[in-house]
């Protein structure tokens, strides 16, 4: 597996790194052993980068990932987010006393005095104009709670703005052959800043995987079904925002320029890794055999020029109209 430096973090981390949300329960029922054997099975393959939340499944992602690494002897960077667990989400809730609660139950949770990564977990915008949110975690570094800390956003325009704190090392972001707007302007700037990349939905919720018809049925637990339209949280989450039938012709076309022996999931990764500003993928798996699949992609041949300009028109096709100026 080969290692990409994570920003100024000093960490060196697999291109590939594990997903977690689904550990949680949100992706539908997930048992103590299937959530074990995934994190096992991401060790196993080389996988130096696992992200958690402490509202993934009430903090059990994160309590999973303590008991296994509490067993093992992987040097590992576990990345967590905090925010959403405030009832209501304004910008007034981010106040250095909540963010120590959440840090403090994550670190007990993980298992460690000192969390390697928090990030803000897709506040609401107001926060990022608010230095003191920025100050209060330049605190909890300085009491020793957490190591470095960054933000997961919704938007682009967010990624931008939050790189404006020098404390802000990480940027957590949808990109995607079907989410394409980071690489217009915010991956430049990310990489003039020294800011890691992390791309999490890189399989746009399992429509880049092939593996989804029409037909597909999600079970009530399940983000893609109670989250269609945007009921429960931000709708660009859930199929990366694309209109379910757009996605699977996107992904029905996209297959047509995809290497015999490779999967479109693999294809997908592969064509990520392409740009040079991203630092690690965190495609989500409770399944051992995908789980190893995605690392593979990290070791495929570089895309063609036709693939690059197949995935492009494609993005243009079905994807652009639903997207670019949403996100």
């Amino acid at each position: 597996m080969n290692s990409r430096p994570l920003g100024t973090t000093g960490f060196d981390v697999s291109e590939i790194g594990l997903g977690t949300w689904q550990l949680g329960g949100d992706w539908g029922p997930v048992s103590d052993e299937e959530a074990t054997d995934a994190i096992e099975a991401a060790l196993d393959a080389g996988i130096t980068f696992l992200d958690t939340a402490d509202v993934y499944g009430d903090g059990a992602s994160e309590q999973y990932i303590g008991s296994v690494l509490d067993e093992r002897d992987d040097d590992v960077v576990v990345a967590t987010k905090a925010g959403q667990r405030l009832d209501q989400q304004v910008a007034d809730g981010y106040t250095h006393e909540n963010l120590d609660r959440f840090v403090d139950r994550s670190r007990e949770n993980l298992g460690v005095d000192s969390l390697d990564l928090v990030q803000l977990h897709c506040p609401p915008r107001d926060t990022y104009y608010r230095p003191e949110v920025f100050d209060a975690l330049d605190e909890l570094k300085d009491a020793g709670k957490i190591d470095h800390y960054g933000v997961s956003v919704e938007k682009v325009e967010d990624a931008i703005k939050a790189i404006e704190y020098d404390g802000v090392e990480t940027v957590q972001i949808i990109f995607n052959p079907l989410r394409q707007r980071p690489a217009d302007v915010f991956f430049r700037e990310a990489q003039r800043r020294n800011v890691g990349v992390i791309v999490r939905v890189p399989l746009a919720s399992g429509l880049l995987t092939g593996a989804l018809s029409a037909d597909a049925e999600f079970t009530a637990q399940d983000h893609r079904n109670y989250n269609r339209d945007g009921e429960a949280f931000d709708v660009g989450e859930t199929f990366a925002g694309i209109p379910f039938e757009d996605g699977l012709a996107a992904a029905d076309s996209l297959e047509t320029v995809v290497p015999d022996g490779v999967s479109l999931a693999q294809f997908t990764l592969r064509w990520i890794l392409s740009f040079d500003a991203v630092s690690t993928i965190i495609p989500g798996s409770k399944t051992p055999a995908h789980i190893r699949d995605n690392v593979d992609a990290a070791s495929l041949p570089p895309l063609s020029a036709e693939q690059f300009q197949h995935v492009d028109e494609v993005y243009d096709a079905y994807a652009r109209e639903h997207v670019h100026h949403r996100w």
